[in-house]
């Protein structure tokens, strides 16, 4: 799983204490969000680095990308690293689409239960769903078939097919957004956005699609509800020419309102500059703004790992900051930056807590060890690629008035190896060691113990790995401390 990312022993893209990128083992670009249960899900294009002949890495042509990913986090800091979502391909869940780009994501509850739709885009020739009882998975394909496609009445003048948005309004009916693309000549209203009601299935459409007269659309559709008014969010096109006054500049996120889920939208301005304002590398706008804990934010990705790793091209990652909406229904304009936000809540280290689960970390990834019968999703998931002097690490850990035990879940398929556990920093004071014996690698794991002094308070907490040198030293499924 972005093994290929594992490049020293320094951390690479996200410094401690930055937030931003909300991930450094992976890629995720075109994120969405979906709030369920007190976590936040971010679902995300699944980038890869692609390579040249000449073993390169060359750009990024997302023409092989045929996998979905998903983390999660209820505290907006550490995020727990879902797997990789196969949603098309012939090993995919929806095997007539060849690509899986730009995730929308919604939760409704039907016939009593709770039910969870991805829509995504097959390139920019159609837009399909994908069901699941967990906002995790595993997904399936319900109807076998694009929900549009080029052949329906919905994709009639439509540019691009793709980037869907999807809103389940307040008595529950579902209204899907899509569309994107400049036709020739029409730069400054290409009139390619669409909204079209879903079925109470969710995953049938119901009536006709309403244009949505976005000026310089480009893509990216967003949506969402605040107080009683529908903002539709998009990017901005690219257009070089000269643009009239109040109109978008060009790769930004820009929003419109309406007192109903079908407009008809005014256009209102632009919330977030292109990530080459920020970064000082640019590429496509792609976001999605959500409510959690009674503050709004916005995911959005940039280049700025990619960047980090010397390749700048094309390769995308996840960011998280702030919304502010003002007294009179505005949006603020957003703040990108690598700081990020501030954590809604402090880390509890006292109960099962999946290794996956990390703020900031050097040298390791994330793999799936074993997946379900119809390969869809992982189910179990461990840090590997461990080597010594690799480390990861987790932020605000609350010890309380102290810790005594920690413990884990290892497999090592060599000598093993060891976990030191320290405070604050790779370097920190150091509360305990765990070591690491030979299971036999494979599928044979064991819980290792060890004591624990000095771990008290608030505090980051370190996992710094040792063992021999040019090695790969063992695997962690999971950790937890005990009082």
């Amino acid at each position: 799983m972005n093994a290929e990312l594992k490049k020293g022993t320094g951390a690479i893209g996200k410094l401690p204490p930055n937030g931003n990128p909300l991930v450094s083992h992976r890629f995720g670009a075109d994120p969405y969000a979906l709030v369920f249960r007190d976590r936040v899900y971010l679902y995300t294009t699944n980038d890869v680095l692609e390579y040249g002949e000449d073993g390169s890495v060359k750009d990024n042509t997302y023409s092989s990308i045929n996998k979905l990913s998903v983390i999660s986090s209820d505290d907006l800091v550490n995020w727990t690293d879902h797997g990789e979502i196969r949603a098309a391909g012939p090993e995919g869940a929806a095997k007539w689409a060849t690509q899986s780009w730009a995730p929308a994501a919604a939760h409704k509850v039907i016939n009593g239960k709770d039910q969870f739709f991805l829509y995504f885009a097959n390139n920019a020739s159609g837009i399909g769903v994908l069901t699941s009882d967990s906002p995790a998975g595993p997904w399936i394909d319900p109807i076998g078939q694009p929900l549009i496609s080029r052949s329906m009445p919905a994709a009639a003048g439509v540019t691009w097919l793709f980037d869907p948005a999807v809103l389940v309004d307040d008595d529950g009916t579902g209204y899907l957004y899509y569309g994107g693309g400049v036709p020739e000549g029409e730069h400054e209203m290409p009139n390619t956005a669409r909204v079209i009601r879903l079925g109470d299935d969710m995953i049938s459409i119901v009536g006709e699609a309403e244009v949505i007269s976005a000026p310089y659309m480009f893509e990216d559709a967003g949506i969402n509800k605040y107080n009683g008014v529908y903002y539709f969010t998009y990017c901005s096109n690219f257009y070089k020419g000269e643009r009239p006054e109040g109109s978008p500049p060009a790769g930004e996120i820009a929003y419109m309102t309406s007192d109903g889920p079908m407009g008809p939208w005014t256009y209102q301005g632009t919330i977030l500059k292109n990530p080459g304002h920020f970064f000082g590398v640019g590429g496509n706008n792609h976001h999605a703004m959500f409510k959690f804990h009674n503050a709004w934010y916005m995911a959005y990705h940039a280049q700025t790992l990619s960047k980090a790793m010397g390749v700048p091209k094309g390769y995308r990652s996840t960011h998280l900051n702030r919304v502010f909406f003002n007294a009179d229904g505005s949006v603020g304009e957003i703040s990108a930056d690598m700081k990020g936000v501030e954590p809604v809540k402090l880390f509890d280290p006292y109960i099962r807590v999946e290794a996956e689960t990390m703020a900031w970390n050097a040298g390791i990834a994330v793999q799936p060890l074993k997946t379900d019968d119809t390969d869809h999703a992982p189910v179990k998931l461990a840090v590997t690629g461990i080597e010594d002097g690799d480390w990861m690490a987790v932020a605000n850990v609350d010890f309380g008035s102290g810790a005594t035990s920690f413990q884990a879940g290892v497999s090592s398929a060599e000598e093993g190896g060891s976990i030191e556990l320290h405070l604050d920093s790779p370097e920190g004071k150091l509360i305990g060691v765990l070591e690491v014996p030979s299971t036999g690698g494979g599928s044979n794991w064991a819980g290792a113990e060890t004591a624990v002094v000095g771990a008290e308070g608030v505090h980051d907490l370190y996992f710094v790995f040792k063992g021999k040198p040019n090695q790969t030293l063992f695997d962690l499924d999971y950790w937890q401390f005990g009082q």
